[in-house]
């Protein structure tokens, strides 16, 4: 992840790390901020309750994690992303965007978000298992996250994520969305 001359081995494992709590930290906070669009949308029709119900339920647990990177970006001084007023704004966007195409489009939005984290934060937990004990806490949290993001995954594939219209289509937009994000956080 980061190009640090050789002899310097400390130095090169916390910009390792500085990038995976900025890059983890960015994510959750985008990942609230779709929930809250599509709760905008979803929050006000009636029938569409359970959906909201749902949904909000999804984003508790994004506003957990969010919490602990928030905490980890305090603790380790670690500097956030400076695209977190694009966050803010594509997060929401996206989330009553699709909300509005209606609510297999949301849902298709949470498998397709989902699946690159699962992605992402399996990569992290495999390069913190290569740095033995020293980090054995951020490496749980990281893989007790992608442990629950799998689970909101899961249960927009049931809801019908795969039968939104142009699924293919809308899937990889924000699959191909979410890997620039993640890039330009690490190092931004």
């Amino acid at each position: 992840m980061s190009d640090v001359p050789k002899g310097q081995p400390g130095l090169a494992q916390e910009s390792t790390i500085e990038e995976m709590i900025r890059v983890d930290h960015a994510g959750e906070y985008g990942a609230v901020r779709i929930y809250q669009g599509q709760l905008a949308v979803f929050r006000h029709l009636p029938h569409k309750r359970e959906t909201a119900r749902s949904l909000a339920r999804m984003a508790k647990d994004e506003e957990v994690h969010l919490a602990r990177f928030n905490q980890l970006v305090n603790e380790r001084r670690v500097r956030p992303t400076v695209l977190n007023p694009i966050w803010h704004v594509a997060g929401f966007a996206l989330g009553a965007a699709t909300a509005l195409l209606g609510e297999k489009a949301a849902h298709a939005c949470t498998e397709a978000v989902e699946s690159v984290i699962d992605e992402h934060y399996a990569a992290q937990v495999r390069r913190l298992d290569t740095l033995g004990d020293a980090e054995r806490p951020l490496r749980d949290t990281i893989e007790q996250f992608r442990l629950e993001e799998l689970q909101h995954r899961d249960e927009a594939i049931e809801k019908g994520a795969k039968e939104a219209p142009a699924y293919p289509l809308l899937s990889g937009a924000i699959k191909a969305a979410c890997r620039v994000a993640i890039k330009l956080s690490e190092k931004a």
